[in-house]
Parts: structure tokens; C-alpha cells; sequence
């Protein structure tokens, strides 16, 4: 019984980095987190690769790529689901979430790291690709490896952990935005300490879904 707690409660922090990463964008709005370096780093990007005089490019000018930055993401998530049920059954549903893991990592760190706005956009799209695989293989996970008097209890977890990466996310904006000079990098890079944690309990922790490995024939591994 503990034993499958501690399982649910390792496979919802990726839920966890979902909840994080749905509300850490929210930085965006506010003055100085977002709108005064994303505005001066989209100017330089396209003053590079379009040639037009510093300062042309404006956010407030070109707000698609405002809008870009926020809901690439999205787009990401939207996309992934769709393939996603048929790849874990292919693959498995811990080899997917490991996967989602990784894109998490990779994506926060393309993020802290990206030279123009057209790196950060693909960073946002793999970061999307991380939340739609956690957010729809996260519970059927869980509904799989549960014990039934406890399914329930334990499904509601994927709600609780994301409600609270939501919260900390919160938290670390705010905090950031009492800094003289806060850093958008910094904000949005930042989810790869966390889910090299949610890695480390996929790799070592968590067990192939016992529905799955019947589904493979694999009765001995299930039991």
C-alpha cells in the first residue's frame, strides 16, 4: 500500500511541472519580469535576422510574438496528446513519462539558455511536449498501478500537485519581481532543477504500469 502511494506521489510531480510551467508565464505581465527584456531581446533577434534599425520591433508592436511565447506551449500540448496514448502503449507508460521528464529538463534549459526569440519559441514547444505527456499519462498511470479500495484517493493527486506547482510558481514570480534586476531567463529556465528530480524517481522509482506488461504478454514482470 505505501508502496504504491509513494509511486503516485513520484509520477505526479510531473503534474507538478505542468502546473509550474501553465502559471510561470503568467511573469510575463508584469513590468519588469518580462514585457522591458523579452521586448529588448525579440528587438535584437529581429534586427539580426531581418536587418531593420535597433528598436524597430517593438512587443507592443508585435504581439504575435508575445502571444507566441505564451501559447507555444500550449500548442505543444495540444499536439503531443494526440499521439500520445497510442506511443505509450507502444513504448510503455514509464518510458513515456522518463521521456516527458527529459523535455522538461531540455526545454528549461534551451529556455535559460536561447540566443534569439526563435530558440525560445521551439524551447516553449518542447516544454509543451512535456505537459501534454504528463497531464494525459500522469492519471493512467496511476489508475494502473493503484491498489482499487485506494484508485481514487491516489487520482487525485495529478489535481493536487499541479494546483501546487501553480502555487510555487506564484511564489517565485513574486519573489523575483522584488529584484532590482530579475532575469525572464532565469524565471523560465528554472524548471529544469525540478524535473531532474521528477527523472531521478521515473529512472529509479517507478515501475512499469502491471496493465501494460499483461497487455505485452509480460504476465511474469507484471506480478
Amino acid at each position: 500500500m505505501r508502496g504504491a502511494v509513494f509511486v503516485a506521489v513520484a509520477a505526479a510531480v510531473g503534474n507538478l511541472l505542468q502546473g509550474w510551467d501553465n502559471s510561470v508565464i503568467a511573469g510575463k505581465y508584469h513590468k519588469f519580469m518580462f514585457s522591458v527584456y523579452i521586448n529588448s531581446f525579440i528587438s535584437v533577434t529581429m534586427f539580426i535576422f531581418q536587418k531593420h534599425k535597433e528598436g524597430e520591433f517593438e512587443l507592443e508592436s508585435q504581439p504575435t510574438f508575445e502571444g507566441l511565447i505564451v501559447a507555444t506551449s500550449l500548442i505543444g500540448a495540444t499536439f503531443i496528446t494526440t499521439f500520445s496514448g497510442p506511443a505509450s502503449d507502444w513504448l510503455g507508460r514509464r518510458t513515456m513519462l522518463i521521456i516527458s521528464s527529459v523535455l522538461f529538463f531540455i526545454s528549461g534549459l534551451v529556455m535559460l539558455l536561447s540566443p534569439n526569440v526563435y530558440v525560445l519559441l521551439f524551447a516553449r514547444l518542447l516544454d509543451g511536449f512535456g505537459t501534454g505527456l504528463a497531464v494525459t499519462l500522469v492519471p493512467a498511470y496511476i489508475s494502473e498501478i493503484a491498489p482499487p479500495d485506494i484508485r481514487g484517493t491516489l487520482n487525485t493527486l495529478p489535481q493536487f500537485t499541479g494546483s501546487g506547482g501553480m502555487f510555487l510558481s506564484y511564489c517565485m514570480v513574486f519573489g523575483m519581481s522584488l529584484m532590482d534586476s530579475p532575469s525572464w531567463r532565469l524565471m523560465l529556465g528554472v524548471v529544469s532543477i525540478p524535473s531532474l528530480v521528477y527523472f531521478s524517481l521515473a529512472v529509479f522509482y517507478l515501475p512499469e504500469s502491471p496493465r501494460w506488461l499483461v497487455s505485452k504478454g509480460r504476465i511474469l514482470e507484471a506480478k
